[in-house]
């Protein structure tokens, strides 16, 4: 029997075997009934060939795999996935990291805020209710939050978790947004996302969620991707005065 479904969890990944099996089926044992869609790139250490193994051994029909050569980027690897969706009949379409740090019981309570509540977007919060993070080293916990803090005083954007990769985007927001548009790869690409979604009129939802530091592989956090966001925002800014973003959607 076929599970079909309304809903797509596209999930990034670069070396992840040690949570990939247990992602995908924490993701299925849900009540509601989600598909994935996995970006790997490239990983050396056989992520891709969990992934294969599970979608023929048990989870033909819901789960899905990209392959791609190399290291290209977080914003592109979510692009690719993006386009994937939408050539497809998915009207939700989520982010998600693999290594647990975004709880999988909260993806119903990201949906429900979007099909039930009526918001485009439903952003998995780590600071709408205080800061709800936990086994970071505090240093990174303060660059994240006045990262964020810092672009809500850059643009007038009145998101509380700006950096902040779990989300549910109804189909009409990633049809509308001009996708080779978005320039930033790392989590600049977070943050122009929401921009773009904001400045085109599209209802934003924080829901509070806890971010959890992963308990097994390793980080791809880097200066370089806090450094693009910190710089990208300036021009995000001049953006938000001279570009002319689509119109909503009817």
């Amino acid at each position: 029997m076929p599970y079909s479904s309304d809903s797509i969890v596209i999930i990034p990944t670069y070396n992840e075997r040690e949570n990939m099996e247990k992602i995908i089926r924490a993701v299925f044992g849900l009540e509601k009934c989600f598909h994935i869609l996995v970006i790997d790139d490239g990983s050396p250490d056989g992520t891709a060939d969990i992934v294969k193994r599970l979608m023929a051994d048990e989870f033909a029909d819901r789960l899905f795999l990209v392959e791609r050569s190399g290291k290209l980027g977080l914003g592109t690897a979510y692009i690719a996935g993006f386009r994937w969706a939408l050539e497809r009949d998915y009207q939700y379409i989520f982010e998600m990291d693999a290594d647990f740090s975004h709880d999988p019981n909260d993806l119903p309570r990201l949906y429900s805020a979007c099909a039930d509540e009526g918001y485009d977007v439903a952003i998995g919060s780590r600071y709408i209710s205080g800061v709800n993070v936990v086994n970071w080293p505090i240093g990174r916990v303060l660059m994240s939050y006045f990262a964020s803090k810092y672009v809500r005083f850059i643009t007038g954007f009145h998101v509380h978790d700006t950096t902040a990769g779990f989300k549910c985007y109804r189909r009409r927001v990633l049809e509308t947004i001009e996708l080779d548009k978005i320039r930033f790869k790392g989590y600049g690409f977070q943050i122009e996302m929401k921009y773009t979604a904001y400045k085109i009129g599209f209802k934003i939802k924080e829901v509070p969620v806890v971010f959890v530091n992963r308990r097994e592989g390793t980080s791809k956090m880097s200066g370089g991707i806090f450094g693009e966001a910190f710089f990208g925002v300036m021009r995000l800014r001049w953006d938000g005065w001279t570009r002319k973003y689509p119109p909503m959607p009817d």
